[in-house]
C-alpha cells in the first residue's frame, strides 16, 4: 500500500523540477549601451528621456535640498521611451513620531540633516543650480546609484543645535569591474563626495574595496562605512573575502579614514 505513492510523489517531483523558472529580476546595464549623456532640453530646464541615447531614462520627480538654491532630478531607467512619466514617489528617511524631542541625539533623519533616497535602477541625478539655471549631472554616464545622501529639506538637530549639510555622499556602482559586459551589484560598490555645486567629486574608497553597509555615531557626528577587500581580485566582493571599516566625519566628509 504504501509503495503505490512512490510513483505519484516521483511525478510531482519532476513536475516541479521541470517547470520553467521565472526570470530573477536584476538591475543592470550592459556595457554597450552606456554612452555619455547628450544635452538636456535647455527649454525644458531640466533632465529628460535624451539624457542617455542609448538606454530607455525618464526623470522622476524634483527633490527638495536643504540648500534652496540646489534642486536635484532623478533619472530612471524605463521599460519603453513612451513610458516618460513615473509614478514613483521616492519617499524621505525623515520621521516625527511625537517623542523625539526626549530622544537621546534629538535627530529626525537616519543621520542628522541628511535625507536619503534608495535606488533602483536609478541612472544618474540631475543637479539644478537655481540663481545660474544650470543643470549638470552627478555622473557623466549612467550608474546604478544604490543609495543617494543629500541635506534634508526640513530642519532638523543634533544635540538640541539645528544641524545643515551642504554636500552631497552617493553609494553606486559605476564600473564593470568584474568584467561580465555588465554593470550590476555583483561589481564592486564605490562611495562618492560630490560638493554642494557638483564641481568637486571625490571617490572616497579605495581601489579593490566595495561598500556593504554604514552606521551613525550621533555622539561625535561620524559615519562608519563598512566594506570587503577584494582580496582575490576578481572584481566582486565575496563573504569570505575581508572586512574593512573605514571612518567619514562630517566636519570633513571629503575624507574617508580606515579604522581596521
Amino acid at each position: 500500500m504504501k509503495s503505490s505513492y512512490i510513483p505519484f510523489y516521483t511525478c510531482l517531483l519532476l513536475l516541479f523540477s521541470c517547470a520553467p523558472k521565472k526570470p530573477v529580476k536584476e538591475e543592470s546595464i550592459p556595457i554597450s549601451e552606456i554612452e555619455a549623456p547628450g544635452q538636456a532640453d535647455s527649454s525644458k530646464g531640466l533632465a529628460t528621456s535624451k539624457s542617455f541615447t542609448q538606454i530607455n531614462t525618464a526623470p522622476n520627480t524634483v527633490i527638495l535640498t536643504g540648500m534652496n538654491n540646489i534642486r536635484l532630478f532623478s533619472v530612471y531607467k524605463t521599460g519603453s521611451r513612451q513610458d516618460n512619466n513615473l509614478a514613483y514617489d521616492e519617499g524621505t528617511s525623515y520621521y516625527d513620531n511625537g517623542e523625539n524631542d526626549n530622544q537621546e541625539g534629538n535627530y529626525k533623519y537616519f543621520m542628522p540633516g541628511i535625507d536619503i533616497i534608495p535606488g533602483y535602477n536609478l541612472l544618474n541625478i540631475g543637479h539644478y543650480q537655481v540663481d545660474k539655471d544650470s543643470l549638470s549631472y552627478f555622473f557623466e554616464k549612467p550608474v546604478l546609484i544604490k543609495t543617494l545622501y543629500f541635506p534634508g529639506v526640513k530642519k532638523d538637530s543634533l544635540d538640541k543645535k539645528e544641524v545643515s549639510r551642504d554636500f552631497f555622499l552617493v553609494s553606486v556602482y559605476n564600473a564593470d569591474t568584474n568584467n561580465d559586459s555588465l554593470i550590476s551589484n555583483k561589481d564592486l560598490r564605490r562611495f562618492f563626495f560630490i560638493d554642494a555645486l557638483n564641481r568637486t567629486r571625490i571617490s572616497l574608497l579605495p581601489e579593490g574595496y566595495s561598500a556593504v553597509r554604514s552606521s551613525y555615531d550621533y555622539k561625535n557626528d561620524m559615519m562608519f562605512i563598512y566594506t570587503r577587500q577584494d582580496a582575490n581580485n576578481n572584481g566582486t566582493a565575496e563573504r569570505t573575502e575581508p572586512v574593512h571599516i573605514f571612518l567619514l566625519n562630517f566636519k570633513n566628509p571629503a575624507v574617508l579614514k580606515r579604522l581596521m
